[in-house]
């Protein structure tokens, strides 16, 4: 299923087999037709579904006879293309927009030996850059315009039809690059093909609204959001995302920071998945459908949490009052405890 010569040096962290967790209380709270399942990307080697086609794309890189590899990144990508990078012995060369990529994904890239290169810029002038670099030197660049990053992928979708043992009604992600709702459509068609399941999902996709140019129709010359994962103004798969919103008969919209942060916590609480922000867009683009009655009978619906919460803890740590210190007292704890 995937294009992978027999001879290609397989350069994996045992990424990939993520669970499928039934979200039976934020399905409640959102709409009680729907059965929603959540398929935790967060629990990849990086955590984050990045890893997916990253260990196709630099095995690919590798069996070509590239010994570097270059990506611009708002964080989850260049984490999981050091370490792949490093686990296959290949430099890698990371381009950021300066002071825009949250600290924990920051902090992988650079104990995986990357070297990072923050820039005056954002993310969509650093891809600009790096596809004009490894057009003109032998490095290979790993980002989802990669055709083999999107086979990678594109595994999720399998996996989530082996977990349910049928396609799911809608499948709903964030909507940054646009790299992964291309790869999920890409998937389910492809087990749909192959007979593996019957019938297609309505792909679902949500954008931030400071960074939403599919849904607006413009690219986003500054685009802006707490979603840091999805804060991308021009797409480089924006022609593929809109092809799988209409061949899926979905669609694509967006969602406001305070929507994906109330979602964000809603996760934490309801269900103890500790999600980044990006991840949290669609499970409010869910709330946001649910209440204007666009669910009209029962429904499964997965979801793709992109990343883990970890990869930006200080969201986590604002959205929550900060700790009181007491008296290392037991009728003090008792009075906290409210016993």
């Amino acid at each position: 299923m995937l294009p992978a010569p027999g001879d290609m040096p397989i350069i994996t962290l045992n990424e990939g087999d993520t669970p499928l967790i039934e979200a039976s209380r934020l399905a409640q709270a959102i709409d009680p037709k729907l059965k929603i399942f959540l398929k935790f990307e967060g629990l990849n080697p990086t955590g984050s579904f990045k890893d997916r086609g990253m260990t196709l794309a630099v095995s690919r890189a590798r069996y070509e006879g590239m010994h570097s590899v270059i990506c611009a990144s708002t964080g989850n990508t260049s984490a999981s293309a050091a370490a792949y990078a490093a686990r296959g012995e290949m430099r890698c060369y990371v381009l950021i927009p300066g002071g825009k990529i949250a600290l924990g994904k920051l902090a992988q890239a650079l104990i995986y030996g990357a070297k990072v290169i923050p820039i005056d810029g954002n993310f969509d002038e650093a891809l600009c850059l790096v596809r004009e670099i490894s057009e003109n030197h032998p490095i290979a660049l790993v980002n989802s315009i990669n055709p083999y990053r999107l086979q990678g992928q594109k595994t999720a979708a399998f996996e989530i039809v082996d977990a349910l043992g049928r396609a799911p009604d809608y499948h709903a992600l964030p909507v940054g690059n646009a790299g992964n709702i291309t790869a999920y459509w890409m998937g389910f068609q492809q087990y749909a093909a192959s007979g593996r399941c019957a019938g297609l999902p309505k792909m679902l996709g949500f954008q931030a609204a400071g960074a939403a140019p599919i849904v607006d129709g413009a690219p986003v010359a500054n685009p802006e959001t707490i979603a840091t994962a999805i804060r991308i103004g021009n797409p480089a798969s924006w022609k593929s995302a809109l092809k799988a919103r209409d061949e899926s008969g979905g669609l694509i919209d967006k969602v406001t920071d305070a929507e994906i942060l109330a979602a964000y916590r809603m996760l934490a609480s309801l269900e103890g998945i500790f999600a980044e922000p990006a991840s949290a867009a669609p499970v409010a683009g869910l709330l946001k459908l649910a209440k204007r009655g666009y669910f009209q009978r029962e429904a499964v619906v997965t979801v793709t949490l992109t990343g883990h919460g970890l990869k930006d803890p200080q969201t986590a740590v604002d959205q929550v009052p900060e700790p009181q210190m007491v008296p290392a007292r037991r009728d003090a704890i008792l009075r906290i405890l409210d016993l």
